[in-house]
């Protein structure tokens, strides 16, 4: 039995300070007229938290997984089957070819920034291409994080590495309720790439790197490279389970291979390329398939110009909003020959030795 090591975890919150951080939410003085009601949420989320009630509706697993017996979330079902339709939506040939275009800036003008993204300006350009190229165009504004109350991409806890079959597909870990880790948004999320025969990121650089609600999201989808689609094999979140089913030998499904990628990252001093090269390797490593090298490209946009002047030096760079249609053009093309067979045809079928 693989030694599980332990001591990180900080203590459980007191009362004292569960209290203060529940009440938190209702600082507004309109909520004082329910100082009663409150203080009785406030006992029934001690209660959850206490006894640790991560998911309160379940129902038994049934026929298919390793234990029927066991108790599943209903919400992570309902999830697992939505994105077993959209898989199937995918593969039928009959469906119209699907494209999820990506908005990796966190900035939008229904908060702080009060303006919109450069991002979202050529998100616009490659939506225009891909429709009038007949692909239905699926947009993932990132940014909705920033903007929309109590929407979430709760952080990915890293079960992988304690063991790839402790990673279900999809996630597991949220929703839980009883740390308040509720309205995760990536159950829909999920199901928008399994959808997509293609994935089009358009994403500025922060400080040298991908924003933070890409990297959220780049995160949560571990599970889709090599997770464990039946949660009852590790009987939810049984650590010593998993490291047994990792040691018999995992094959690390790629849930998502076989779809096309593309990529514009922008930037306005440095970072471009390694963003870019980043975000390549990773959707490389998941099993996607590059549109070619005019799909895959950075670009600055006002190099080393004032912020405050960054759209107009969008308005006057034709090169890059064409660039951007290119972006979208490429990947169309590489959807219709992914979804003849062409493009799987010069794919070589190899086992890797190192599937990891």
């Amino acid at each position: 039995m693989i030694q599980i090591r332990k001591g990180q975890a900080p203590a459980r919150l007191d009362r004292t300070e569960f209290t203060s951080r529940f009440r938190a939410a209702f600082i507004d003085p309109a909520y004082q007229v329910e100082e009663e009601s409150i203080a009785r949420l406030e006992a029934i989320a001690w209660e959850a938290y206490s006894e640790g009630r991560k998911a309160p509706y379940t129902q038994k697993a049934g026929p298919g997984y390793a234990d029927p017996a066991y108790d599943l979330s209903t919400e992570w079902i309902a999830t697992r089957q939505r994105i077993d339709q959209a898989q199937l939506r995918w593969a039928d040939p009959g469906t119209q070819s699907r494209v999820l275009l990506i908005c990796g800036s966190a900035r939008n003008d229904g908060t702080c920034p009060g303006e919109i993204s450069k991002t979202f300006r050529l998100i616009g350009i490659a939506r225009e291409a891909l429709e009038h190229a007949a692909i239905e165009a699926d947009v993932l504004d990132l940014s909705r994080l920033t903007s929309e109350y109590a929407l979430h991409i709760h952080p990915c806890k890293g079960c992988v590495s304690t063991a790839m079959p402790l990673c279900h597909w999809p996630c597991s870990c949220y929703p839980n309720p009883a740390l308040n880790q509720t309205n995760d948004w990536m159950a829909e999320i999920y199901e928008r790439w399994t959808a997509a025969h293609a994935v089009i990121i358009i994403s500025p650089v922060y400080w040298y790197q991908s924003p933070s609600p890409l990297k959220l999201m780049i995160d949560r989808l571990v599970c889709a490279d090599g997770g464990n689609p039946d949660p009852t094999s590790t009987s939810g979140k049984k650590a010593g389970k998993a490291k047994e089913l990792e040691m018999a030998g995992w094959d690390y499904p790629q849930h998502l291979a076989g779809r096309v990628y593309g990529l514009l990252v922008h930037g306005d001093v440095a970072g471009i390329e390694d963003s870019r090269r980043g975000l390549s390797d990773w959707l490389d490593w998941m099993g996607f398939i590059d549109a070619g090298p005019q799909a895959r490209l950075d670009r600055y946009i006002g190099y080393f110009e004032p912020y405050a002047t960054s759209h107009e030096a969008l308005d006057k760079d034709v090169a890059i909003q064409e660039e951007a249609r290119n972006v979208a053009l490429a990947v169309a093309k590489a959807v219709v020959e992914l979804r003849s067979g062409n493009l799987q045809a010069v794919q070589p079928v190899l086992s890797r030795p190192r599937p990891k």
